[in-house]
């Protein structure tokens, strides 16, 4: 019989047996066991970085050890709470705050500061270390983010995020030492690289380090302005997120009230983004079921997600005719607002202002494309978050729990289920699903729900009947996830018909600009909240929309009309990095496939000569004139440095990909990269040349 000793799957924790399972660290059996130990740097869904050492304890046999990157073992004894530990902890926080810029009352993430949390909680009443006063300027080159370096505490949070789950890489560590920062390439704003603006890096950020960037002050200034009509539209994930700055729990309901404070707040007129996205179903569904009978341009994208679309216009711009032409449903209802309501409202066009209330920061960069703007006006004015509406609540002193709830203006304030699920990853192609089938069979389906597009995931995919015809369909968030489907589609490896991006987890619920918080939990409560939402309406499908219908019939004419096009679509724009230099696309030269050295000059290398390697490297090159042709530079560390000199090789093809070399060509790929360890240069020039010749 097998010894059960063996097998047993516990360990002590404070002298007590926990039981694990699947879990794949300490931190998460701890918690499992109801103990939350402190930590700044650990995200599930991210890689195990160590960096803070808030999450350190003592198991026995091994000292004291991060429990967020060891992993759990039969039988060990782990303690958590000694006085060694407590002091510890207080140290790392206490150094912290000292590289940390404290204007706390002043900081707009300081209602959700894990650090300002932690401090209080550890019961830090000084800090015993000389604060660090160097000043840096705050990065405001961005429409949708602000950056300052001044609150950054070295996390990285928000590099693993941008570079692991949404592949973009537009921030990383930067300098070295004491000169250590978290920042753009050399140093650049955000609005300056290739950043999609989605927020995500403000939402994993502990302090206000990096915010959604503020229109709080411009929003305020139209309301006192007795010349202005101020009407606002709330988008639907808001709905279900807003409640909770107020204690409301995550999935709540707080649509009534939040009409109502908006009301309180100075808005002429309360709209539902849920009217515009009904409508924009009703376009995307007619103009997908075109391409689909033509078999033109497919699979066709959505194209809702304003950092999904910035996302494919700077890296796969051969793509765009893919994307659906649909404005997303707050620019739909911005270019109708400006078109209508000045008649109907009795205003003139240039005293109406139109505010956006989305989950998203990145529909502040979407409202101020220059595609949105007519009659130099932007249809969408201002664009406030979950977050800064709260604020403004707060600030004129509203009792929200307290409000009566009100109904929205019409007729922009009437919509279908179909509508309100837009704010959940899997909600459009539902939506879409609800038009199409009625549209394809002529009948309407006894139940009204596709609940194989629905799910938690970060790519779904499934087939749907449709009539005769079985359309594939595939559901992703995470621009991670995106762009891996992209290049597979792009290869030929996946087929599709229709595909839906969001490129925050779960969809719109998931936003940079709702309320922080990082549960699993809490994003699922928010989804289910809107399909709560959806089943209690009357009307699940946008064609059953009756103002919509009366706008097509008043102004639209029919879906996909020249005016609808005109109101209602719009082009891209190919924003694939240059040097500054715009040059027409079929002008462009076919650059030369490359190779990357990289040479390891860590301290283990350096004294294993990769100092004396790279010179005669640079010397080589320089005289067989492959200077052009071979890229070499210095890096660290390959952590082999009992094995050094260490020296990398790669081919580098002129493509753009998350991994990304920048040279004369732009954004490169590394292919079959090699490690040559105990490399000499007579080792490196036979594999430079044999490179060189498979590349050409």
């Amino acid at each position: 019989m097998r010894n059960t000793s063996e097998t047993k799957t516990t360990l002590t924790v404070n002298g007590r047996e926990v039981s694990f399972n699947e879990e794949t660290n300490l931190l998460a059996v701890l918690r499992k066991a109801d103990i939350d130990i402190p930590t700044f740097c650990y995200h599930s869904e991210l890689s195990v970085y160590g960096a803070c050492r808030l999450c350190i304890v003592d198991v026995e046999g091994r000292g004291i050890v991060t429990s967020c990157s060891t992993a759990p073992e039969p039988n060990m004894r782990v303690r958590t709470d000694t006085k060694e530990l407590r002091q510890m902890r207080k140290i790392n926080v206490e150094l912290l705050l000292a590289g940390h810029q404290r204007e706390c009352p002043t900081c707009d993430k300081s209602d959700t500061c894990r650090l300002l949390e932690i401090a209080r909680r550890l019961g830090i009443d000084e800090i015993r270390f000389k604060e660090n006063n160097r000043q840096q300027p705050l990065d405001r080159s961005g429409v949708s983010l602000v950056r300052d370096p001044n609150k950054c505490v070295l996390c990285g949070d928000c590099v693993r995020y941008c570079g692991e789950i949404q592949d973009v890489g537009a921030i990383d560590f930067i300098g070295r030492g004491a000169k250590t920062q978290v920042a753009p390439a050399f140093n650049k704003g955000l609005g300056e690289v290739e950043c999609v603006n989605c927020g995500q890096c403000a939402a994993v950020c502990p302090t206000g380090a990096i915010t959604p960037r503020s229109e709080i002050e411009d929003v305020w200034e139209a309301l006192h302005d007795p010349d202005k009509t101020v009407v606002v539209q709330l988008a639907p994930a808001v709905r279900v997120s807003a409640g909770e700055a107020f204690g409301g729990a995550p999935g709540e309901l707080a649509t009534g009230r939040l009409v109502a404070a908006l009301k309180r707040l100075g808005f002429d007129q309360v709209y539902d983004t849920s009217f515009t996205a009904d409508l924009t179903v009703i376009e995307e569904a007619n103009e997908f079921l075109t391409r689909y009978q033509a078999g033109e341009k497919l699979p066709q994208f959505t194209s809702c997600c304003p950092a999904w679309v910035k996302f494919m216009e700077q890296y796969h711009p051969e793509m765009l005719p893919n994307l659906s032409t649909c404005r997303s449903p707050q620019q739909m209802f911005g270019s109708l607002a400006k078109r209508m309501l000045p008649e109907r409202l009795g205003v003139e066009k240039k005293n109406l202002v139109v505010v956006s209330l989305m989950p998203c920061t990145a529909k502040k960069f979407e409202a101020k494309r220059e595609e949105f703007w007519s009659d130099e006006m932007a249809d969408v004015d201002h664009v406030l978050t979950t977050q800064e509406v709260t604020r403004m609540i707060k600030e004129a002193g509203i009792r929200f729990t307290n409000l009566e709830p009100r109904a929205f203006d019409m007729p922009f304030g009437f919509k279908t289920g179909a509508g309100v699920i837009f704010g959940s990853s899997g909600g459009v192609t539902e939506a879409v699903l609800r038009y199409a089938y009625e549209e394809v069979t002529g009948s309407r389906r006894e139940e009204f729900e596709f609940h194989q597009v629905r799910g938690n995931r970060g790519l779904l995919e499934t087939e749907v009947e449709l009539g005769e015809n079985k359309i594939k369909l595939a559901v992703v968030f995470g621009l991670g996830n995106a762009r891996q489907l992209v290049e597979r589609v792009a290869r030929g490896e996946a087929d599709y018909d229709f595909v839906e991006v969001m490129a925050c987890a779960g969809g719109c619920v998931s936003g940079g600009g709702q309320p922080v918080n990082g549960e699993e939990e809490t994003r699922e409560r928010r989804i289910h909240g809107l399909f709560n939402a959806d089943e209690t309406l009357q009307l699940h499908a946008p064609q059953e929309n009756p103002y919509v219908q009366e706008g097509y019939n008043k102004v639209l004419r029919e879906p996909g009309s020249e005016i609808a096009h005109r109101l209602l679509h719009t082009d891209y724009t190919n924003r694939r990095p240059t040097l500054g230099l715009e040059v027409p696309e079929e002008h462009h030269p076919r650059p030369k496939e490359k190779v990357k050295i990289e040479v390891c000059v860590g301290t283990g290398c350096f004294l294993r000569g990769s100092q004396e390697l790279y010179s005669e490297l640079a010397a080589y090159l320089k005289e067989t004139g492959q200077e052009e042709e071979v890229e070499l530079c210095g890096t660290y560390c390959h952590e082999r440095c009992d094995r050094g000199p260490v020296m990398a090789m790669a081919g580098i093809r002129p493509m753009t990909c998350r991994k990304t070399w920048m040279s004369e060509h732009g954004p490169v790929v590394s292919v079959d990269e090699e490690l040559l360890e105990n490399c000499d240069v007579n080792a490196a020039k036979t594999a430079i040349q044999e490179k060189l010749k498979k590349l050409n």
